[in-house]
């Protein structure tokens, strides 16, 4: 086990930082709660357990396994400390009063960095096309039959799991997704990201339109995969997932009072923020708004009808 301190020089929401990374309720590689968390990730020494204690005047970091110098050395970027990414208060000034509330309300939210570009790959893709509790029970299932117990105490007290490897996720056939609930569309384009790991994981060290770039150059991997991955893993704090089921309506009916919207309609509305538009939809997710409900809600599907 090792350990970093980092200093606090103003407001930090752990929670609403790390948020993101929860994918439902019972998900295995993290552990959140109002001052501390337990996240598993692999690094280029091998994996990690990493765990952050919150304080008013500091985090603290300590990290188990053969990544642990890794994962504390990219602490401070996963949340958004070093270099200090713009936290939330800093939407408090501005002139839609909705928005300013809520950034004084939730002051130290920042954007996260992973740099775990492949589980964050992995989720998104499961996240396709389908309710958000499909691609929960798909994700929980992989990682509770083909991960493997977390390092320190995360994995043997809390029974934490590391997410599946590449080469676990690359080796299995299409139909081993199918009990998760994953047909085989997406199975296969998992499958097919696993095999070339490391040179999606390389895109940490690109610049952002370099990066994105090459997401969208793989078939199966759009605008919305690209910015689920981007705004986990990449740290972007302008990424908008153009392609949302939910989020347009969101942002129209904070932002504009309207019960719908499209992607056009949203990016024409984020468009004063650009620059820490994914801020700005973290807080309205935060915030306990939505858009009034008209007609069935999006409902689960049997895996042949995907």
């Amino acid at each position: 086990m090792t350990r970093r301190e980092l200093p606090l020089d103003g407001p930090f929401d752990l929670p609403g930082t790390l948020g993101p990374l929860v994918r439902g309720r019972g998900d295995r590689t993290i552990r959140l709660t109002s001052r501390e968390a337990w996240w598993t990730t692999r690094t280029v020494d091998g994996p990690a357990t990493l765990h952050l204690v919150a304080t008013p005047d500091a985090l603290t970091a300590e990290a188990w396994g053969p990544g642990a110098d890794s994962a504390l050395e990219r602490a401070g970027r996963l949340v958004g400390l070093e270099p200090r990414r713009q936290p939330t208060h800093a939407l408090a000034s501005v002139e839609h009063r909705g928005i300013a509330g809520l950034a004084r309300r939730r002051p130290g939210i920042r954007t996260l960095r992973t740099e775990s570009v492949f589980d964050a790959l992995v989720a998104a893709i499961l996240e396709q096309k389908v309710t958000g509790m499909e691609a929960h029970r798909a994700w929980h299932g992989l990682v509770r039959t083909h991960g493997e117990p977390a390092p320190g105490p995360a994995g043997a007290d809390l029974g934490l799991r590391l997410a599946p490897s590449p080469a676990k996720l690359a080796a299995l056939p299409y139909y081993a997704y199918h009990p998760f609930g994953v047909e085989q569309r997406r199975a296969q384009l998992i499958r097919a990201v696993a095999a070339r790991a490391p040179w999606f994981e390389a895109i940490v060290d690109l610049p952002l339109p370099d990066a994105y770039a090459r997401l969208l150059a793989v078939p199966g991997i759009g605008p919305w995969t690209a910015a689920e991955v981007a705004v986990r893993a990449l740290g972007d704090d302008d990424a908008v997932s153009v392609g949302d089921f939910h989020t347009p309506n969101l942002v129209a009916w904070a932002l504009a009072g309207e019960p719908r919207g499209d992607d056009h309609r949203m990016l024409e509305l984020l468009e004063p923020y650009r620059g820490r538009r994914a801020l700005v939809v973290r807080l309205l997710e935060l915030s306990g708004l939505g858009a009034p409900r008209y007609g069935p809600r999006l409902s689960p599907r049997r895996i042949e009808a995907i």
